[in-house]
C-alpha cells in the first residue's frame, strides 16, 4: 500500500482541530468525524463546506477509502472515491461557504462498497486550494468518461499533491460505511 502521508495529516487534523473538520453532507447526513453511515444512502456525490481562506479561491476535494479491501488487509487500497477541482466558495450565513461544483470531475464520485463480510471502511474527504491555473482536463478521461477502477487502486495521494502541485491541506473528514 502507498504511504500517504496525506493520510496521517488528515486524520489527525481533525483529530487535534475541529475548526479543521470539513463540513461533508452525504444524503441525509451531515457527516461527524468516524460516523457510520449505511452504504445505500452514500452513493451520490456529497455536499461540502468550510470557512475558507479566500471567497476568491478555488478548491479541490478528493475523496478516499484508507481501508481497501478489508481493514485488516489493505493491499488494494487505499482506493480513489473521487477528485473534484473547481469548487467555488457561495457564503452562507453561519460563516462558511457550500462549496459549489464549477468543473468537471477528474474522478468521478463512487459511493462505498467494501466487500461482502469486511468491517465498516473509512471513507475520507481531503479539501485543498486548487492551484492557478490547474486543468483538470489535463488529468481526467477524456469525454467526461468515469474513471476505470484500475487507476483507483493503490492511490498514491502525495504523488498526486506533487505532481499538481496543491497547496497544504485546508480541511478533512471521514464516515465509516459497509
Amino acid at each position: 500500500m502507498p504511504v500517504n502521508e496525506s493520510v496521517t495529516a488528515a486524520l489527525s487534523l481533525i483529530e487535534k482541530d475541529a475548526s479543521k473538520t470539513l463540513g461533508v453532507t452525504v444524503g441525509t447526513h451531515t457527516v461527524v468525524p468516524g460516523q457510520y453511515i449505511p452504504r445505500a444512502e452514500a452513493q451520490s456525490p456529497p455536499e461540502l463546506a468550510f470557512t475558507v481562506p479566500s471567497a476568491s479561491g478555488t478548491y479541490m476535494a478528493i475523496c478516499l477509502d484508507i481501508d481497501a479491501p478489508f481493514p485488516s488487509f489493505g493491499v488494494l487500497g487505499p482506493i480513489l472515491h473521487w477528485v473534484q477541482p473547481g469548487l467555488k466558495p457561495e457564503p452562507t450565513t453561519n460563516g462558511q461557504s457550500i462549496l459549489k461544483v464549477t468543473a468537471p470531475f477528474v474522478a468521478n464520485y463512487i459511493g462505498p462498497a467494501p466487500p461482502p463480510g469486511s468491517a465498516p471502511h473509512r471513507y475520507v474527504f481531503f479539501l485543498y486550494q486548487q492551484p492557478e491555473g490547474f486543468d483538470g482536463k489535463k488529468y481526467a478521461p477524456p469525454n467526461g468518461q468515469n474513471l476505470s477502477n484500475w487507476y483507483r487502486m493503490r492511490y498514491d495521494l502525495d504523488a498526486w499533491r506533487n505532481k499538481t502541485k496543491l497547496g497544504p491541506l485546508l480541511a478533512a473528514n471521514y464516515f465509516r460505511s459497509n
